[in-house]
């Protein structure tokens, strides 16, 4: 076996491999752009609500930690949908914007059509906070199909 037989030469390999080969990089590129707008969107929701479920949920507040995982899961579903409507790098932030800026406009909205739900997961209400994280899925779902292609 000579040196020459260990090095890859994608023009010889399958369809397949030149696939996702080519298409790896781009797949990381994607999902890394993605998930750094999920965190800034989380980033920014803790930061405007006047709740501090970060500090919440270090003092054990279950109800506060339902309620922000909705919220995550919430920016991520039309996150998901953004990307996968999307075609480049540039689209992906441009949708991921849209729907995150989006997205923490209903949160809010939903905070003040369900007014008191809030302050019962202040106070540990797991139940206020499972209803209100279905109302922000509901509309985050609704949102990721308006984004879908």
């Amino acid at each position: 076996m000579t040196p020459d037989s260990f090095n890859l030469n994608f023009d010889v390999l399958r369809p397949e491999i030149q696939a996702f080969a080519n298409g790896f990089l781009v797949t990381l590129e994607h999902a890394a752009a993605t998930l750094f707008m999920l965190f800034i969107g989380a980033f920014v929701y803790s930061v405007l609500t006047p709740y501090k479920e970060i500090n919440q949920i270090r003092d054990g507040n279950s109800a506060a930690a339902v309620s922000y995982g909705g919220v995550i899961v919430g920016l991520a579903i039309p996150l998901a949908a953004s990307m996968a409507a999307s075609t480049s790098i540039r689209e992906i932030f441009l949708w991921g914007v849209g729907t995150v800026v989006l997205q923490l406009f209903v949160f809010r909205l939903v905070d003040f059509l369900l007014a008191g739900l809030p302050n019962r997961i202040n106070d540990g209400e797991v139940s206020a906070a499972v209803l209100l994280v279905a109302a922000k899925l509901s509309a985050s779902l609704i949102l990721a199909a308006a984004v879908a292609p």
